[in-house]
């Protein structure tokens, strides 16, 4: 299993580095990690656009099915759905924090929960990853 610092370290050449996403928990069943709310993350209206919410959510469960990988496999999301419930606004911090729904040997199911500042549930995502050889 890969120890949090390794995998914030490639977190960070990647996509999720440019959106700011900071590994703060890294189990096999569970993993946290916050977000700034930055201007260039957000709708026009200082909220934290919907497509952010669900690029967070994603790192989140394809960092939890990779912590869960066999020697020589990778992984891909097949299938993601976002239920948005409320805003978060520019120059605060989410927190995500994502949980394995089902880790099986071909697919892993991971819920995550996104929460504003004042700890509101802002985006419910459960992703499927596909495991591949």
């Amino acid at each position: 299993m890969p120890d949090i610092a390794t995998m914030q370290k490639l977190l960070d050449t990647i996509f999720p580095g440019l959106m700011g996403v900071r590994l703060t928990e890294l189990a096999p069943e569970r993993v946290v990690a916050h977000m700034e709310v930055r201007p260039d993350l957000c709708t026009a209206g200082g909220i934290l656009h919907g497509g952010a919410y669900m690029a967070f959510a994603d790192t989140l469960g394809a960092v939890g099915t990779i912590v869960n990988l066999s020697e020589g496999k990778r992984t891909t999301t097949t299938d993601s759905s976002t239920k948005f419930i409320a805003g978060a606004r520019v120059g605060t911090t989410v927190t995500g924090t994502s949980v394995a729904l089902h880790r099986g040997r071909t697919t892993q199911v991971w819920q995550t929960t996104i929460t504003n500042a004042d700890g509101k549930l802002c985006a419910v995502v459960t992703q499927t990853q596909l495991v591949l050889d």
